[in-house]
């Protein structure tokens, strides 16, 4: 295993301090690393929380900031963080109006998530994000999974609780923005979870998984290496199916990286998934390439397709400063 690490055992520790430091200007790390925090809260805003388990960085604590999240609390390496992890950034980020708790659908972050909303005296509420197509169940989660359109989710109510909107309608609208998002991704190669040392999954050099999951679960079919057209073809074709969407839909086209895939092959896909959509009469009005929801170094990338709405649009392009995502501001 050939990793930029000391002790295996503090990778995350000494991560969250890097990542802290390196963003101390819009940031704080809590006591005992239980949650990254906005350093300026605004107050009479409902506190949008989310979180999950690390190595798909900027996921989520490069999404704390202004028009984005509030806190967001890191577990281990493909881990859950912890119900007292939730409780906490929710006590620390609160300020009257409420906190919704942004969740992707995993056993675990389900879990315990639902078990800090009990715990949690504030008035809180819940959006649940499951855009990926590729599997209605896997290892780690019952129904779909939560993947790269937990960042589409988690911008446009961002800016619309930024703006003062209430609890129930940042309920409303995750809801609304979850339903009209959908995501496959493809993966080239496995990834190395530090405390394993080894591969997550063996895959042959001339082969491909359709519709991994982010954590390297399986997806729907492993077959041979195809070329970025048929790849962009396999993957946009499915989340078409599932959106049902009409010719003449405007949409935002989101080409994630899983962290091994450099951007020229990103946009390569861009290229080629928006030929796809412009063939369905989609007309895509709104990008964004990169690599945002990632799997530590696995070789890959994800399709999203989010048909949203001219609020929701406006609610897109709204200023953002976090670490990851910039731009109005």
């Amino acid at each position: 295993m050939k990793k930029l690490i000391n002790d295996v055992d503090d990778v995350l520790s000494e991560s969250l301090d890097g990542f802290a430091g390196a963003h101390a200007d819009i940031l704080r790390l809590a006591p005992e690393r239980q949650f990254v925090a906005r350093r300026e809260l605004k107050r009479g805003k409902v506190a949008l929380i989310s979180g999950g388990g690390s190595g798909h960085e900027p996921l989520h604590a490069g999404f704390v900031g202004h028009g984005m999240l509030d806190a967001a609390c890191p577990g281990q390496v493909f881990t859950s963080p912890t119900p007292d992890q939730m409780l906490a950034a929710a006590q620390a980020v609160d300020s009257g109006a409420g906190v919704l708790f942004i969740v992707k659908n995993y056993s675990g972050d389900m879990m315990n998530f639902q078990m800090a909303a009990e715990m949690l005296g504030q008035e809180n509420e819940t959006v649940i994000v499951n855009d990926d197509v590729a599997v209605e169940n896997s290892t780690y989660t019952t129904g779909r999974r939560g993947v790269a359109g937990t960042l589409v989710v988690e911008k446009v109510v961002g800016a619309a609780a930024e703006r003062g909107a209430d609890l129930a309608t940042l309920k409303a609208l995750g809801d609304a923005v979850n339903k009209a998002t959908a995501s496959m991704g493809v993966a080239l190669t496995s990834c190395t979870v530090p405390a394993a040392g080894s591969p997550t999954f063996q895959i042959g050099g001339d082969e491909m998984e359709l519709g991994v999951g982010i954590h390297g679960e399986p997806g729907r079919k492993r077959v041979k290496l195809g070329t970025a057209n048929e790849i962009a073809a396999e993957l946009t074709g499915a989340i078409l199916k599932d959106l049902s969407l009409k010719p003449g839909t405007e949409v935002l086209l989101f080409v994630n990286g899983f962290g091994g895939t450099p951007l020229l092959e990103q946009y390569l896909l861009v290229n080629a998934a928006s030929k796809v959509l412009a063939d369905a009469g989609i007309k895509v009005v709104r990008h964004l390439t990169g690599s945002y929801v990632t799997s530590l170094e696995m070789a890959g990338c994800s399709i999203t397709v989010s048909a949203l709405d001219a609020a929701q649009f406006a609610l897109w392009d709204a200023p953002v400063h976090t670490a990851a995502l910039r731009w109005g501001m």
